[in-house]
């Protein structure tokens, strides 16, 4: 990889030195969305390249096997200390390459060190069970092993926690991990891939336990891996659409699969809600990340009683957002990620407000280098409307009205998604109800904020399966071995 804004990334980011770069090669030139530069030339792996890693990474397997639940853990905490002393090379890389404002790329380093401490507290708490059986015929003792080398596929939009969420329990299993970054964002997961093999030559393990493959060629690449049958499990943060079409190919081989897809969260403001907890939660669940989460609120269902004031003093929050480079102090609002998809979210917006839908601010692409979006809030959507059914991904609030409380849970679980829902109400039977009948793998009761290393994340539905962090996390990477005696 050679770095053509050398001056403002963080020291050394290597190519995987796994992968010969005395070959020739291509390469592909990763762009800094806020002024639309290019800050790097990354090496485009092929598909040799992708066959080495995994023959290393099954090599590399039985290497580890030995390095007991402590030493994991070990290894696990001192990729945490490593990470939190590199916090803001870390947090500038991901702000040049993605766009969020440098102190959400702050927080979201954080945040990747803890599932690395988090995992290593696991390892050492990998379940097993003694018993006797029931009929006398003898002993059933149940172990956990390894799942085998795992493909990781990673999204653009936290290019750093998403990885470290697959990683993290990945190597606390035992085992190794073949990873993906998104084309658009390579260079965090490439300097993460740094510190993680210094960590594992620091404490003799091999360090083809981790492999970071930048490529232009993701359909490619899982379409090789996964023909291989020593590839044992695929695991994968994108859109549902993609989701599918590895489905297909892990069928083949039967690779365990996790899945967390796309999203299309309601947030539901009940009559009786204190309205500024709902506001204040309301931007945390819209705005972070600039609406590039797939938890992001989507749909905000509010009472027909106080969707005006809503409206307005959200209209009123979203004015107060400043749109800006990330590495600018005082941003709150980077830009999104490419042209195509700030273009993909004007169009949402444009095809409806041609429907009939108020603008109450933004729905206006800036005359500003930069791929920017403002803040915008739209009310009076149409009945069946597109962006109502398909995830925005954007800084764009919809406002439509319900005058019951049944009304509201049908509109809520009217999508083919259930990844995240939000309710708010000072109603403990209301609350109870939201908490029961809304139909998604998370719901957030009275909170705009419910991602946490501690609690499974993942959905239900079109959203997907398997679950990233919390106790649940490290079962993804592990099979269940059944002995009688």
């Amino acid at each position: 990889m050679t770095l053509t804004k050398d001056q403002q990334l963080p020291g050394d980011l290597p190519l995987d030195p796994r992968v010969d770069a005395s070959v020739a090669r291509d390469s592909f030139t990763v762009v800094n969305p806020a002024t639309e530069e290019g800050i790097a030339e990354v090496v485009d792996t092929q598909s040799d390249d992708w066959l080495d890693a995994l023959t290393r990474a099954v090599d590399a397997q039985d290497e580890y096997s030995p390095f007991t639940p402590r030493q994991r853990a070990d290894i696990l905490r001192a990729i945490y200390e490593e990470i939190m002393a590199r916090q803001e090379d870390f947090a500038r890389t991901m702000t040049m390459e993605m766009g969020k404002p440098l102190v959400e790329a702050r927080g979201e380093t954080a945040n990747t060190a803890d599932y690395f401490r988090w995992f290593g507290e696991e390892a050492v708490r990998i379940p097993g069970r003694y018993a006797q059986s029931p009929a006398g015929a003898g002993d059933i003792v149940v172990t956990r092993t390894p799942v085998g080398p795992v493909l990781a596929i990673t999204p653009w939009n936290f290019p750093l926690a998403m990885g470290a969420r697959k990683i993290a329990p990945a190597i606390a299993a035992g085992c190794p991990v073949l990873v993906k970054p998104a084309a658009e964002t390579p260079l965090s997961m490439l300097l993460l891939g740094q510190v993680i093999w210094d960590v594992l030559e620091r404490f003799s393990a091999p360090r083809d336990l981790l492999h970071i493959l930048p490529t232009t060629q993701a359909g490619e690449l899982s379409e090789t891996l996964m023909a291989d049958p020593r590839l044992r499990k695929i695991t994968f943060t994108g859109s549902t659409a993609v989701g599918k079409i590895l489905m297909r190919q892990s069928a083949e081989n039967l690779q365990r699969a996790s899945m967390e897809l796309g999203g299309n969260a309601p947030f539901v403001v009940a009559e009786d809600a204190d309205l500024e907890l709902a506001l204040s939660c309301a931007m945390q669940a819209k705005m972070r990340n600039g609406g590039e989460v797939c938890v992001a609120a989507n749909r905000f269902l509010v009472h027909e009683a106080i969707a005006g004031e809503f409206t307005e003093r959200l209209t009123e929050k979203m004015n107060k957002v400043v749109m800006g480079n990330g590495l600018e102090e005082g941003t709150t609002l980077g830009p999104m990620i490419t042209a195509a998809q700030r273009d993909r979210i004007h169009a949402l917006v444009t095809e409806t407000v041609e429907a009939g839908a108020t603008v109450h601010r933004g729905g206006e692409v800036p005359e500003q280098t930069g791929y920017f979006y403002p803040p915008t809030v739209l009310s009076g959507i149409p009945a069946g409307a597109r962006i109502l059914r398909e995830e925005i991904f954007g800084p764009v609030a919809t406002v439509s009205t319900f005058s019951t409380l049944d009304e509201a849970i049908e509109k809520a679980n009217d999508t083919e998604f259930g990844l995240a829902a939000y309710a708010f109400s000072e109603n403990a039977h209301t609350c109870q109800r939201f908490a029961k009948e809304l139909a998604a793998g998370m719901v957030g009761i009275n909170r705009g904020m419910i991602t946490d290393i501690a609690a499974p994340f993942g959905g239900i539905k079109q959203s997907g399966f398997g679950r990233e962090g919390g106790i649940e996390g490290i079962e993804e990477y592990l099979d269940i071995r059944y002995i009688g005696s």
